[in-house]
């Protein structure tokens, strides 16, 4: 792909404080994604809010906003620094869920800033569960049944609905196992039958003979 000329200063989205139990790959992915925006010429302005990282260090971005990953605070460094495009796929779930709420709340039109990478269409249809089971039922993959609720009322409501239908099929399943064991009583008797049958036959044949 060649190089974006009409881009000139990109915010990058860190991940902020590395949690305990969760993988720093996407603070490694950022420090690189810096760096390597940086040797494309382009100015990069980041905002993170992990002091401890490499990732915060002077000399990765050209400019550097040690501040809480918020909506209110983001929104501040974008209309100071009016870049003219972010990217938040490198901030993990942090930088997506904010960059989904500064399209939501119009400051990215507001500034005129671009998402680099994953489209906002395609970040929400990957974060709302329901828009993700309607994707996949419309290109054939097949999802486990499932439904979402509003409130403690709905879900006890399709609790006892699956409820019902779990006691139906079990009821269903008992007669189909009745049924089996009529049918291989059945069987068994015609085997026996059979054999029967096969003996006569053959002492005809005896009588015949």
């Amino acid at each position: 792909m060649p190089k974006r000329t009409d881009i000139k200063k990109i915010l990058v989205i860190g991940s902020g404080p590395i949690i305990i139990g969760q993988a720093a790959e996407f603070d490694y992915a950022g420090t690189q994604a810096c760096l390597a925006l940086k040797e494309e010429g382009y100015e990069v302005v980041l905002i993170n809010s992990n002091p401890a990282t490499i990732m915060t260090d002077t000399t990765i971005a050209d400019k550097v906003y040690m501040e809480p990953l918020t909506l209110e605070f983001v929104a501040k460094v974008i209309r100071y620094e009016r870049p003219d495009a972010i990217v938040p796929g490198i901030g993990g779930q942090t930088g997506l869920n904010l960059a989904m709420q500064l399209e939501k709340k119009g400051v990215l039109k507001e500034c005129g800033v671009e998402l680099l990478g994953t489209s906002s269409e395609s970040i929400e249809r990957a974060e709302d569960r329901e828009l993700f089971k309607e994707l996949c039922q419309s290109i054939g993959e097949p999802t486990i049944p499932s439904e979402i609720t509003y409130s403690i009322e709905e879900a006890k409501a399709i609790c006892d609905a699956k409820d019902a239908a779990t006691r139906e099929l079990e009821n269903l399943e008992k007669r189909n196992n009745s049924d089996r064991e009529q049918l291989a009583g059945i069987r068994a008797q015609v085997g026996v039958f059979t054999e029967q049958l096969n003996q006569t036959r053959q002492q005809i044949a005896a009588l015949e003979g």
